[in-house]
């Protein structure tokens, strides 16, 4: 996302929110012998029955019914750069699906976000809603395909195609509606539209940005009836 205050300041034809704002212009993701770990099985069966590096309370606050977990893994407290992992629940197994590089908040992470913070949110969200300039590349979720998502043209070039697929985090938002809703439940200065978008090489203003090949996988993959959710957050406060 762009590395501006907050996007909440940018006026349009269309009212968007988008990456931690309230309004922004909407201008228009063997063989051989026994290693260590087989000679203890009912450990390492017992560990991959949770999503690894997470403590008991985000732990529970996944749904039961989830069955696809996007877990985003922040470097640091303060850093904008974050390693992104699916994790797809067979059984009672989390299986390691695929994983990418990614980028969050470019002042990093935060437990209370607030909207201009340029930190991205610590917790666990539904993903309900896509959505981009490009059209639908065949995903399950909700789908709203429009030209208006394109990135202001007065931003610099490494943005604008920021928006070319979107999956909105349900994060102050009503869940199931496109990612452009600009109703926020909670309130302005809580933030909102905050997003997984594609990634411009930098921090973001409080969404969490991959690669263009991640979100095409992500949109492919990701099920409303598997439920999915993203857990986010530092290394350190998703121990915690």
């Amino acid at each position: 996302m762009v590395a501006m205050a907050a996007l909440g300041s940018l006026l349009t034809m269309t009212t968007l929110s988008a990456c931690g704002s309230t309004e922004t212009r909407h201008a228009g993701g063997r063989e051989g012998r026994p290693g260590p770990q087989a000679a203890h099985p009912r450990k390492a069966v017992a560990a991959r029955t949770r999503i690894p590096d997470v403590g008991d309370r985000l732990h529970h606050a996944i749904p039961a019914g989830t069955h696809q977990v996007l877990a985003v893994y922040g470097d640091g407290k303060d850093s904008p750069y974050s390693t992104a992992v699916l994790f797809t629940k067979h059984g009672s197994i989390w299986d390691r699906t695929r994983s990418w590089p990614a980028h969050n908040g470019k002042r990093g992470w935060t437990l209370d976000h607030r909207l201009g913070d340029e930190r991205s949110p610590v917790g666990v969200f539904t993903l309900t809603a896509a959505g981009g300039v490009l059209d639908d590349p065949g995903t399950a979720l909700p789908y709203s395909q429009d030209e208006s998502y394109e990135a202001p043209r007065d931003w610099d070039e490494s943005h604008w195609h920021d928006f070319d697929y979107v999956i909105a985090i349900d994060y102050n938002r009503v869940k199931g509606t496109p990612p452009d809703d600009a109703e926020q439940p909670e309130g302005e200065g809580k933030g909102g539209g905050i997003w997984l978008h594609l990634d411009h090489g930098s921090g973001t203003s409080a969404c969490v940005s991959l690669p263009k090949e991640a979100m095409e996988y992500l949109l492919r993959t990701l099920d409303p009836e598997w439920h999915p959710v993203v857990l986010m957050g530092d290394r350190a406060d998703l121990k915690g």
